[in-house]
């Protein structure tokens, strides 16, 4: 049991993920990562825990299980980060966009993305804490919104994700838990490792107007504040993390 307040991060093993715990961590929270990647040790301050539960969020059936697990282990939840998910299985003509590659992305960006929230509010919810701050962010993408084509059934995923933010954030609202929609850009990480040169070359040509690629630091530093308490009022905001990317030009 701990007195601190507990994030539960999503995919946390690497990538933006491990920044959001890394910065949480920094911030004063205990951290619960579950992901299925290996377990790395998390630097955490005098006195802080962290663990890692092995965990396939896209096993919809496991979820109230895992969020039970964290809740006993920690015997509170105060943030959760939802940021498992992956990149299209495929980059290539929409047209050539084959079903079983398209189910695999919706359930594992959308649909587990979905319920394991869903579940976390429950747990939040059956154990009312007047004392506490509480808060979900989800990490949808700029691609919520913006096109692109040789993978837009990622960006229907994060569409979709994008609208649950706005249903739970209205329906978390007077319960006092704040709902955040956290849009990345261009951001280092495994799954932009594979399309990095293309992106070199056009952060370069100016496509970002920070001129420069994000990190994961850069979203970690967000959820930080936002777990914080001071924005609770501006739940359902939609925040981009982008460098100026998503801001329409002339």
């Amino acid at each position: 049991m701990t007195q601190r307040p507990v994030a539960i991060v999503t995919g946390g093993a690497r990538g933006i993920g491990r920044g959001c715990a890394e910065a949480l961590a920094a911030a004063g929270f205990d951290i619960a990562v579950a992901d299925l990647s290996e377990e790395k040790p998390l630097p955490m301050p005098a006195g802080g825990i962290a663990r890692f539960y092995a965990a396939d969020m896209a096993k919809v059936e496991d979820h109230a299980v895992l969020t039970e697990r964290i809740a006993g282990d920690f015997g509170r939840i105060d943030c959760l980060v939802s940021n498992a998910g992956r990149g299209a299985v495929v980059r290539g003509d929409p047209l050539d966009l084959k079903p079983e590659n398209f189910d695999l992305l919706l359930g594992v960006n959308l649909k587990s993305g979905v319920f394991f929230t869903q579940a976390v509010a429950r747990w939040m919810l059956a154990h009312p804490d007047p004392q506490a701050t509480r808060s979900i962010s989800v990490i949808t993408s700029v691609s919520a919104e913006m096109v692109s084509v040789p993978r837009v059934d990622y960006c229907i995923t994060k569409a979709g994700l994008a609208m649950w933010v706005k249903g739970l954030a209205l329906r978390l609202a007077a319960e006092s838990i704040a709902v955040f929609d956290i849009r990345p850009g261009i951001i280092h990480s495994n799954m932009s490792a594979q399309a990095a040169p293309m992106y070199d070359k056009r952060i370069a040509e100016g496509l970002v107007p920070a001129m420069r690629w994000g990190e994961p630091s850069d979203i970690g530093g967000v959820v930080a504040a936002l777990a914080g308490g001071r924005f609770h009022f501006s739940t359902g905001s939609v925040i981009n993390v982008d460098g100026g990317l998503a801001i329409p030009d002339l």
